[in-house]
C-alpha cells in the first residue's frame, strides 16, 4: 500500500492548526485522549460513544494565529453537554487565556440557547493543550488573572465569576506521561519535540514513527497518518537543513527493506521537502533580514544573541512579530515573541 504522493507541495502557513485538527478531527483519537488524559472523576460522567464534533469554530479571526479550537457534543451526567479543546500553538504564551475561554464559552452558549430554545445552559468543560518552548505559567484558572481575589471573602468571591480549566503542559510531558493508541502517542511526542531546535531529536521521532509501521497492525495505524506527521515536522521546524534529509533518507533506505513501498513513499515526500526547503530558506531569510532592520532602526541596540534568535524564527513567527510591530517598544517587548 502506498501513500498517495503530492507533486506540488504547497506551504502550509500555520501547521500546527493543521496537524492538531487533523489529529484530533479522528473521532477514535479523540476518545482515546478522553479516556487516558481526563481526570477520573470527568471519564465517570461522560459517555465517550456519545461524542460527535461540531463544525462551530468560536476563535476571534485576529487570534488564529495564536489559537486552533475544537468544539465536541457529548453526554455528560445523561444531559447534553459540550467539551471545548482549545489548543495554544504558539511559542510564547497568551496570559489572559481564561478571558479568551469565557468568552468562547459564552458564545457557544449563546449558540446552543438559540439552537435549542431552551432556558437552561449546557455545561461545558473547557480543556487547553499548550505546547510552547516554555512551561506554562500563567495559571489554571479565570481566578489567577483577578487582581486581589485571594485576598477576598467567600462572600466577596460569590460575585466575581471564577473557573478552572484543564490545562495539558505537553512541552512538560516525558515518554512516560504521554499514553494512548500510537496514533496520540506520535502526536503528543510531535507537539512536545517540534519547537527543538536539535535536528538529531526531530530524526529520532522520524525513525520512531517509521518503526512502529513495521512492529504494529498498519490498518490500526493508517498510513495517511505517517504522511500527516511528517509533513508536520518539515513544515513546522526550522531546525532542518539540506544536509539532515539528505542523511535521513539515506537511513531509512539503508535501514528497511529494499522496494518497501512505505519506506519509498515517505523518502519521496522528504526529497520533495527538501527542493522546498531551499527555495523557503531563501525567502524565510530575506524576511529575517528585512525584519532585523525594522527592529535596529525601532530599538537601536540589539543583543547579539537576540538578532541571532531572529534569523533563526520561522516564517509564521517572524509573520507575527510584523503584525505585532506596533506593541514592541523593549528589547524585553520583543522577547516575549521569540
Amino acid at each position: 500500500m502506498k501513500l498517495t504522493k503530492q507533486v506540488i507541495i504547497i506551504h502550509i502557513q500555520n501547521p500546527h492548526d493543521k496537524f492538531f485538527k487533523e489529529t484530533f478531527h479522528n473521532i477514535t483519537v479523540t476518545k482515546e485522549f478522553l479516556v487516558h488524559y481526563l481526570p477520573a472523576h470527568i471519564v465517570d460522567i461522560i459517555d465517550v460513544e456519545t461524542l460527535e464534533p461540531q463544525k462551530d469554530s468560536f476563535i476571534n479571526e485576529h487570534l488564529k494565529e495564536v489559537f486552533s479550537d475544537l468544539l465536541f457534543k457529548v453526554e455528560m451526567n445523561q444531559k447534553v453537554g459540550y467539551l471545548y479543546l482549545l489548543f495554544e500553538h504558539k511559542s510564547f504564551q497568551s496570559p489572559t487565556v481564561a478571558v479568551q475561554l469565557l468568552q468562547y464559552m459564552c458564545d457557544i452558549w449563546k449558540t446552543a440557547a438559540h439552537q435549542h430554545k431552551s432556558a437552561k445552559l449546557p455545561l461545558i468543560i473547557p480543556l487547553v493543550i499548550y505546547h510552547g518552548k516554555n512551561p506554562w505559567h500563567t495559571g489554571e484558572s479565570l481566578a489567577d488573572l483577578i487582581e486581589g481575589f485571594d485576598l477576598l471573602s467567600e462572600a466577596m468571591k460569590s460575585y466575581t465569576p471564577n473557573f478552572n480549566y484543564i490545562l495539558f503542559d505537553v512541552s512538560t510531558f516525558s515518554d512516560a506521561d504521554i499514553l494512548g493508541p500510537i496514533e496520540l502517542r506520535l502526536s503528543f511526542t510531535a507537539l512536545r519535540d517540534i519547537h527543538s531546535d536539535d535536528p538529531k531529536i526531530l530524526k529520532q521521532m522520524i525513525y520512531h514513527a517509521i518503526d512502529v509501521i513495521y512492529t504494529v497492525d498498519m490498518k490500526d495505524v493508517g498510513l495517511a497518518y505517517f504522511e500527516t506527521l511528517i509533513r508536520y515536522i518539515f513544515s513546522a521546524s526550522g531546525a532542518f537543513s539540506k544536509h539532515d534529509i539528505h542523511d535521513i533518507v539515506k537511513t531509512l533506505e539503508q535501514a528497511y527493506p529494499k522496494g518497501s513501498d512505505v519506506v519509498m513513499t515517505i523518502a519521496d515526500i522528504l526529497r520533495e521537502e527538501g527542493l522546498e526547503q531551499g527555495l523557503e530558506q531563501g525567502l524565510k531569510q530575506g524576511m529575517a533580514k528585512a525584519l532585523h532592520k525594522m527592529l535596529t532602526m525601532k530599538l537601536n541596540e540589539i543583543p547579539e544573541a537576540t538578532i541571532q534568535h531572529v534569523y533563526q524564527l520561522d516564517e509564521a513567527r517572524i509573520n507575527t512579530i510584523i503584525e505585532h510591530f506596533d506593541e514592541i517598544e523593549t528589547i524585553d517587548d520583543l522577547n516575549n515573541y521569540l
